[in-house]
């Protein structure tokens, strides 16, 4: 019988109190040896939900020493995932890191170096790579040819617990950032090309957040297939629910959409499971015929396995725990990480500075 992984759950927010879930319910697999949250009400609350059965921390350093643990899960705020990754894996364990990697470049590439030099297993938490639906539309965008335009968004509108949230990310990260890895990771595994610019802008649209701190962006990549992609985020009481869900990609031989009516209607923007729902993809071919007329139909792509949050989650934890059994090799997942977030810093510095940045 395979031994259970010891695993310290780091952060009990939205995505620590989903992992959380995941392995409580894989009971055959992990073994949660703590919670670690600075604020004790949000680790006790978790805790709860499990009967109270799990140690608490509030300290990492503290937990990591205690617990030796064989895994790792960090969800904290992106400042701190350089810090706690490397630790962790000095310390023994595995980790599983929520995006992004670091909150700059340098640290980002320090942890990767981390992990292939203490031979780790390092697992991003990049939730559409385990979604069924999101693989079937990278895998159709593959099919149009080149170049791709493709053109993606999540704005989130917020108000009550879920601004204080998003205020409490922004002292860290924009929303460019911090939701926009997700979606170049997609853009750079549909061209399989190098991203070489990155054009970038924001706004700050509140005043009850710092000055210099933007809660509205959207960026421009070229990549050196001649493909281009655009993205745009924005949090916040003020933010347009119209149109709020756009993921399309246009290509020489036609079009495929992510079709989700549910999930993209006015009041779901702030609704963490309609961020990954698809319900249906739209495939337009652009092929004619003699009379110059489309020769072929559109085709709507029905989604039979439509997961939920806590689902993709689960199955997030099923690929770490099959990474460390297998030793797998990573290199490929770790260098698309780099890449994302060396695409949203620049559109951030890009904002900043009011050029384009060359990469």
């Amino acid at each position: 019988m395979t031994k259970k992984l010891r695993v310290l759950v780091v952060g009990c927010g939205h995505m620590g109190t989903s992992h959380a879930r995941a392995y409580h319910g894989m009971a055959g697999d992990f073994e949660i040896v703590g919670l670690v949250a600075r604020g004790a009400a949000s680790r006790q609350k978790l805790n709860a939900d499990f009967g109270g059965r799990y140690a608490e921390f509030a300290d990492f350093a503290d937990a990591l020493r205690r617990t030796k643990p064989d895994a790792v899960c960090i969800s904290t705020y992106s400042e701190t995932h350089a810090a706690y990754a490397t630790a962790a894996m000095e310390a023994g364990a595995h980790v599983f890191l929520e995006k992004p990697v670091a909150d700059n470049i340098a640290d980002c590439e320090y942890v990767v170096a981390t992990a292939r030099r203490l031979k780790r297993i390092l697992v991003v938490g990049y939730i559409l790579h385990v979604h069924p639906s999101w693989q079937k539309f990278t895998e159709l965008a593959r099919t149009l040819g080149k170049p791709l335009v493709m053109r993606m968004n999540l704005n989130q509108q917020s108000s009550g617990a879920n601004w204080e949230t998003h205020k409490n990310l922004l002292r860290s990260t924009s929303p460019i950032v911090d939701c926009g890895v997700h979606y170049v990771d997609v853009m750079c595994h549909m061209t399989g090309a190098r991203p070489v610019s990155v054009s970038g802008i924001g706004a700050r649209l509140a005043d009850d957040i710092a000055p210099g701190q933007i809660n509205y962006g959207q960026l421009q990549v070229t990549f050196d297939d001649g493909s281009v992609g655009w993205y745009e985020a924005g949090w916040g009481p003020m933010m347009s629910e119209t149109a709020f869900f756009v993921k399309d990609v246009i290509g020489p031989r036609g079009c495929v959409s992510i079709v989700a009516r549910t999930a993209a209607s006015v009041g779901q923007s702030s609704n963490i499971d309609s961020h990954t729902q698809t319900e249906a993809l739209h495939l337009h071919h652009a092929a004619r015929g003699p009379d110059g007329k489309f020769s072929t139909p559109d085709e709507i792509i029905g989604v039979n396995d439509e997961p939920t949050h806590d689902e993709l989650c689960r199955r997030e934890q099923e690929v770490f725990r099959q990474a460390i059994r297998d030793d797998t090799d990573l290199s490929a997942h770790w260098q698309s990480a780099v890449d994302s977030l060396r695409i949203v810093l620049a559109a951030d510095q890009s904002f900043r500075e009011g050029r384009t940045v060359k990469l």
